[in-house]
Order: C-alpha cells, then structure tokens, then sequence
C-alpha cells in the first residue's frame, strides 16, 4: 500500500488526532509504534468509537485504546496466505512484519481482491412537511433544498455511493411527486431508486412496513432525509454485521454546559458543589442498520416512530447496539442549520 508510514503514529499522538489521520487516508487504521519502529498496537475506527463510549477523552494519548493483542501477517506471506487470514479475522486492513515486529507494510483489503458494489438496501426518510424551515418548504420538500449546487437528499446520495452502495428506497410523502421528477429512477447518479410512497404519515419507522421483505434479504441502512454526514457508512454496515446487532443505531455525544453551581445532597447536607460543570450525553443521530428479521415487528401501515422500535425491539430481546459518530454531522431542522450547513459546504467547494 502506498504512503502507508502516514498512519504510523507514536504511543503518545493524541486521540483526537489519531482520528484525523484514520480519516485523511481512509486506512481505516493506524499503527501505534516505538522509536525503532517495532509495532506495539493498532487503533481501527472501532476502537475510537468504543474509547467514546467509555468517555475517554480524545485529549488522551492513543496508547490508552490501542489494541495490544492485534493480527499482522510476516513478511514473506503470500498473498493467499495473507487473505486467508484477513477473512478470517474480519478485518479490512493488516499491517506486515518483520521478523523483529517492525511494520515493513500496510495491506488493504482492497489490494487482494475486487470491491464491487454493496447490494445493502439504503432506506432514506424523505416524506416530512419540513414546517420548522416556514417559507421555504412551502413550495419545495426539504430533502430538495440545496446545499451547494446540489440538494439535501443528492449530496446524501453522492456520498453513499463513495461507499459502494447503489440501491436506494425513497420513503415519500410531502411533495413526493418533485422528488420523483427531480431523481427519476435514479440511473443519473449510477443508482437504482425506488420509492415507498405513504398515504398518511407514518412517523420514522412507519414506512418500513412497506418495503418489499423479499428484497430484503442483507443488513440495510435507515436515514433521514435532512441530513448531511461524511460518516464512514462501510464502517458502519462492518460493525453492525461484526456484533450481530438485530439493529444499529448511530449516536452523537452532545453536551450541555450548566451555567451554575451544581449541588449534591445527602441528607439535606450539602456534599459536593461542582461549579458550572458539563454534561456529556449520546443523542440519536437518526441513522440505523436493521437486519431483514426485525421488519416482522413494524406495524402495517401505522404511526411507528424509531424511538418506540429499538423500546420494542430490546423488550422482544433483540440485540441493539449503537455506533458513535465522530465524522461530520448535521441536522437541518431549522433555518440556522440550513445556512450553517450551506457555509459548511461553500468551504469544501
């Protein structure tokens, strides 16, 4: 692999950093190493995402979520050798060693073997009224507002095709008929779009009623149509399949500053004061990966909202699991998103 010494980072690089280099050249991995540059462990985006949820801080140095105990090939495998081992494992990546551990390469999947298109359904959520936007929606459906020179739901869609995935099904409602004339079937864009057209409202996981079970047949992706994310969706198909999740629900840390002295209680005795303190706290990102059983489940053409699905699907003893964003993201519920993800957007242009 070429220019694979850009992910080698020392044990002290910090997190946060360490995921700017995992993200800058998409290896998925980076490789923590000493001065002589024998290997002492890997970092994948996984390991970030579960350093997040145990709220270690991206300040920290990388060596606190580095995996010790982690697979590289010898130098001299062969490359059926090195495949073998990578399936075996379920990894995209490897690092080569020498027979003193130190990283000679990094090999990606994708050097071994074709990557064709993902045939993972894509759900996208595109039938709200948008009435938080007022004016605007009046006339066009917010999945048509432009970001850029493209609208909402294109610039979703161009991004999970830089994925692999190709088969999308437009859940419409609210001046359904423009997004069909604008998309069509979808071939523009190297896509094949389908839509599930709701008589009446059916909340954000209502319209899963009405997908075809028979062409469900792998692990799909639900999202709402007014978002904007550079989330890496292979990754997020990957762990969802890895733990054997029955659903995968994308999540955000959001934090909330008090701006007052926080008090605690014992007894009506004061024992602790904590002075404007931050709360951190993981919120729904509204994207999800379902497996095709959990469709038996959703109630046939009624109000059904995401919130009340994972509630049912953990009472029913469904394994749920959720996979943090870091990456890029923004809801466009209202005005102020809208522009601020439009001046995002005019930066990269």
């Amino acid at each position: 692999m070429e220019n694979w010494k850009n992910i080698l980072i020392s044990p002290s690089t910090p997190i946060i950093e360490t995921m700017k280099i995992i993200d800058k050249f998409a290896t998925q991995i980076a490789v923590v190493r000493d001065e002589q540059d024998r290997a002492l462990g890997t970092i994948t985006d996984g390991d970030i995402r579960r350093g997040l949820l145990k709220g270690i801080p991206t300040e920290n140095c990388a060596s606190e979520i580095m995996n010790k105990n982690f697979s590289y090939a010898q130098e001299g495998a062969t490359r059926s050798e090195i495949l073998a081992k990578m399936r075996s494992k379920k990894i995209s990546c490897i690092p080569i060693l020498d027979a003193e551990k130190r990283i000679v390469n990094l090999i990606h999947l994708h050097d071994l073997e074709e990557s064709g298109n993902k045939e993972n359904q894509v759900v996208i959520l595109a039938g709200g009224m948008g009435t938080r936007l007022g004016e605007l929606t009046m006339d066009c459906p917010k999945p048509l507002l432009k970001i850029g020179n493209s609208p909402i739901l294109e610039n979703i869609i161009q991004h999970f095709k830089q994925h692999g995935f190709s088969n999308f099904q437009f859940a419409v409602n609210y001046k359904s008929e423009m997004i069909e004339e604008y998309f069509n079937d979808g071939s523009k864009w190297g896509a094949q779009i389908n839509y599930i057209k709701e008589n009446t409202r059916l909340g954000t996981a209502g319209p899963l009623s009405l997908l075809d079970k028979a062409k469900i047949k792998d692990s799909f992706i639900v999202m709402n149509g007014d978002l904007l994310t550079t989330a890496n969706f292979t990754q997020l198909l990957e762990f969802h399949n890895e733990h054997k999740h029955a659903a995968t629900m994308c999540v955000r840390q959001y934090d909330i500053k008090i701006p007052y002295g926080v008090i605690s209680l014992e007894g009506g005795n004061i024992i602790q004061i904590e002075e404007k303190p931050t709360k951190s706290f993981f919120v729904n990102a509204g994207i999800y990966v379902f497996s095709p059983k959990v469709l038996d489940l959703v109630p046939k053409n009624q109000f059904y909202d995401m919130t009340t699905f994972f509630q049912d699907l953990v009472a029913n003893g469904h394994t749920t699991g959720v996979f943090p964003l870091h990456e890029y993201w923004i809801d466009i519920g209202q005005l102020d998103d809208l522009n601020r993800a439009r001046e995002d957007i005019a930066k990269t242009e």
